[in-house]
């Protein structure tokens, strides 16, 4: 899963002024990747000030579900 990290680092390098969560965001926006492996990687490069730690559980949620809706929006196509 290195791929996510090195994706994140070249969003990263290209957009030097977004957030380290709006980088993360993008990272993870067309990949179908495990809650686990979202939680592992959101832990490891979003940096704790950019969400508050006791939101945690409800930024997870929604990177699950924005996932999750990418994912079924490519089945319909």
């Amino acid at each position: 899963m290195k791929s996510i990290e090195r994706r994140f680092k070249d969003i990263q390098k290209r957009h030097q002024f977004w957030s380290s969560y709006s980088c993360f965001v993008e990272t993870i926006n067309g990949g179908s990747f495990s809650e686990q492996t979202i939680r592992r990687w959101l832990k490891k490069l979003v940096g704790k000030e950019d969400y508050e730690q006791t939101d945690k559980k409800s930024v997870l949620h929604n990177l699950l579900h924005s996932t999750k809706d990418l994912e079924d929006d490519r089945k319909l196509e």
